[in-house]
């Protein structure tokens, strides 16, 4: 009876690949972001991370380290999405309200979003709390505060440039103003203020730096 021979084994045989991640982590990211904003850093704790991203304590620390670098990559996240958002209509020409009109109409999208109701502005409503603590939450707040008030004071100046604005207008200072109204919206949107009422505020605020419409 003649043998059957058998094949000759591969040369390289394919590795088995590891276990499969079960997570997208810029998914988990997005999840712990939105939990962060709505509870804030003390009120979430690593088993309402848990839940919220489907990922075991492990798993979360192997991914993002501990609680208070997890919340950090969120509110870095946080800022890198408010900027995006933003960024062009800061660059874009345009008359100085039409653009104020913007960015403050922007402003209030970002801040009345949320499944669960309006969640405001992370820096404003969370971050600020935990910059009286922590000097690397503390530096990103004032970076993301003065970054804001760059941005308007280079609108201003701008406006001033093409004669939008009269000759002893202060950018600077009708920066801080703007900014304030930013940080303004924020909270009371957070407070369920409704958006006709915060597009009031916006207006007022509006028609005190560039002046009212005739």
């Amino acid at each position: 009876m003649v043998q059957k021979s058998k094949p000759p084994a591969a040369a390289n045989p394919p590795k088995r690949r590891g276990r499969p991640r079960a997570y997208e982590p810029e998914i988990a990211l997005g999840k712990a972001l939105d939990l962060f904003r709505r509870q804030g850093f003390a009120a979430t704790s690593l088993d309402d991370l848990s839940e919220a991203t489907g990922m075991n304590r492990p798993s979360l620390y192997g991914a993002f380290g501990d609680k208070r670098e997890l919340y950090i990559k969120s509110y870095q996240r946080y800022r890198e999405e408010a900027r995006a958002a933003m960024v062009e209509i800061f660059r874009q020409e345009m008359p100085v309200r039409q653009r104020l009109e913007r960015i403050f109409a922007s402003a209030l999208n970002i801040y009345l979003s949320g499944e669960t109701g309006p969640r405001g502005c992370f820096t404003v409503v969370t971050a600020a709390s935990e910059a009286v603590g922590d000097p690397e939450i503390r530096a990103m707040v004032l970076d993301g505060l003065t970054e804001l008030d760059k941005a308007f004071a280079s609108c201003f100046r701008r406006a001033k440039e093409k004669g939008e604005l009269s000759a002893s207008a202060d950018p600077a200072a009708l920066a801080q103003l703007a900014s304030a109204t930013v940080h303004s919206i924020a909270i009371r949107s957070r407070a369920r203020v409704s958006r006709k009422e915060l597009e009031a505020i916006v207006k007022g605020a509006i028609d005190v730096m560039v002046g009212a419409k005739p």
